[in-house]
């Protein structure tokens, strides 16, 4: 099994392509070691001293690391928990367990404007997210306001809050004249 790495836009996450389908769909995001007793694999990872977050999308595992942990000690580490993973036949979802689709149900007379929004996201942002090993979750629309949650390499990303403002939210205003600004939720 050969499992590729990418860096990521933060430097405190990297992006490993195992060579195989990580989740059918959707995405699982746990940013403690606590919210990983829904995935065998999560729990693998967390088990690596310096883990402090773990990410699933379709074909990648993004793992964050502590400040005072090193690359170049971790990514073996991490290298090995994946492969060991695969290795074992384990699923990367304990039974019964749900991944994340992405969108927040909303109805009423924002009903039209929420659906474009979630169509652009759908779209133009999610999969260019993505490929920086991370998502971004829809949390509602409020009086011109779109609010946003990124997940895995784009949580806690120096450049998320540039990706926010002048990437998400130039293109949602310039599509939905409604939307006047973008904001970052905490879940």
């Amino acid at each position: 099994m050969f499992i590729q790495t990418e860096s990521t836009p933060n430097p405190a996450t990297l992006k490993f392509l195992p060579g195989h389908t990580v989740l059918d769909m959707g995405t699982a995001d746990f940013p403690s070691a606590e919210a990983a007793s829904a995935s065998p694999l999560a729990q693998r990872l967390f088990a690596v001293e310096g883990v402090s977050g773990v990410f699933f999308g379709n074909d990648f595992v993004t793992v964050t690391k502590t400040d005072a942990t090193d690359w170049d000690h971790l990514k073996p580490a991490i290298l090995g928990a994946i492969m060991e993973h695969f290795q074992s036949g384990q699923p990367v979802m304990a039974d019964g367990a749900t991944q994340a689709g992405g969108h927040a149900d909303h109805d009423g007379a924002d009903a039209e404007v929420v659906g474009q929004i979630k169509e652009l996201l759908d779209s133009r942002v999610r999969p260019a997210v993505a490929q920086d090993g991370g998502d971004i979750t829809f949390h509602g629309f409020d009086r011109g306001v779109v609010y946003l949650h990124m997940q895995g390499a784009c949580a806690g990303c120096p450049s998320s809050t540039l990706t926010l403002k002048m990437g998400i939210e130039n293109l949602l205003r310039h599509y939905i004249p409604e939307v006047t600004e973008v904001r970052p939720v905490a879940v």
